[in-house]
This record gives structure tokens, sequence and C-alpha cells, in this order.
């Protein structure tokens, strides 16, 4: 492997986001894990919207993020004022917010091995040519690799060695922690816990990352009925 495949460090996991920058014509990108392999966050973002593209498709599970791990393929949007609604019922309501025009996903493949996406946006609508597309997944194919040594090296620490602390800034590591608490208190399972925070997220119209955070200091109690019945906040 090249140089540009050695191990993903913390000093330069947003060179992951700035390559796709430098190459592609587009307004700003985010990398992400999705999935059972490495979990689902984002790894690196060139900038806040790109990185609340890829909280908005977390929260709400659906998105290109989803589509382009799913079909194994590019998902190419120009003009997501274009996009069927039914497409994504509530990123697509949801995205209207933000000014973006164009979105591109790209899946990170590892052989048969899912390890994520990544996001390309633009705030004008635009396409992406042969040339454009080839190169994006040139480039992605590269970052999964880097994205998956990184992670198994990671798993790889032997109890005891010294361990430097999570410096990834979009880490989703509370809504796993405040997931282990909401099954606790209901007594249901993992993914009926994680449905309750996205479900009260969704209707307090706020990120499923901001409710973990209250779950865990515990302002939110989801086995009161009032507060899992939405009649307050």
């Amino acid at each position: 492997m090249g140089a540009q495949e050695d191990e993903v460090t913390g000093g330069d996991r947003q060179e992951l986001a700035r390559s796709f920058l430098r190459a592609l014509p587009v307004a700003g990108t985010a990398v992400s894990t999705i999935g059972d392999l490495l979990g689902t966050e984002t790894v690196a973002a060139s900038d806040a919207t790109a990185a609340r593209l890829d909280e908005m498709q977390f929260d709400l599970g659906e998105g290109p993020c989803w589509d382009a791990v799913r079909l194994r393929r590019p998902v190419l949007h120009p003009d997501l004022r274009a996009v069927n609604a039914a497409l994504w019922p509530a990123f697509s309501h949801a995205v209207l917010a933000e000014d973006v025009r164009a979105l591109f996903a790209f899946p990170l493949l590892v052989g048969p091995l899912q390890v994520g996406a990544v996001d390309l946006y633009s705030r004008r609508p635009m396409t992406l040519n042969s040339d454009q597309t080839r190169r994006a997944s040139e480039l992605a194919d590269v970052t999964a690799r880097q994205v998956l040594q990184r992670a198994l090296a990671s798993m790889a620490t032997e109890p005891g060695d010294d361990v430097a602390p999570d410096d990834n800034p979009y880490s989703r590591k509370i809504v796993h922690q405040a997931t282990g608490m909401v099954l606790a208190q209901l007594r249901i399972s993992a993914d009926d816990a994680r449905l309750v925070i996205q479900a009260h997220a969704f209707a307090n119209n706020r990120s499923m990352m901001e409710v973990a955070q209250d779950i865990l200091d515990r302002r939110i109690d989801l086995s009161d009925p009032d507060i899992s019945s939405g009649s307050r906040s």
C-alpha cells in the first residue's frame, strides 16, 4: 500500500474529508461508518453542514448514505428539491432547512465488508461527470481501507495498554450508552430502546445525541409515561 493508505490517526482524521474537497468541485464532505461492522458515526467532516447532514441521516435512519451502503454503489442527487419526497419522507423535509442543493453518496467498501459512506454536498444544483464520479469512487476505496485499518488497530489494543482518549468530535458513543440505560429502564431490546430515543428526539425536534446526553445526565427519564407520550420534554 502507498503512504496515502497508512493508518489514520487523530491528527490526520480531517484529511479524510479534505482529500475529496481537493479533487472535486463540492462545498463539503463527511466520512462516516455505517452499520453493524464499525457502528454508525461520523469519522470526519469538512464543516458543520456536512456533519449535520450525517447526523440527520443517522437520527432518521434514511438518506443517501444509507442507500449507498445498501446498494453498494454511488447514489447521486444533483438537485435535492427535485427528489421525490417519498424516497426519504423525513430526511427530504429536514434537509430543506440546510443550504444544500446537491448531495452525492459513495459507499466505503473493502471487499464484501460494508464500512460506511462518504457524503459530498453542493450549495447549488450540479452533477458529477463520469471522470469526477470515478475519481470520487477511487478516493472512497482508499478511504474505506484507511478507516477500517484505524478501527482494527483500535480493537487490537491489549487490556492494560495506554489508550488515547477518543478524539472524534462526532462520536455517537453517548447514544449507545443512553440506549443501554433505556433498555434497562424499560426492559426492552436494544433496537427498541434506540427506537424510543429516536422517536422522542423526532417528536421534540432535537437530535438523538442531545436527547442521549439528557438521558445520561438524568434530565430525561423515558420510563416516565408523560415523557414517553411526548406530553412534556
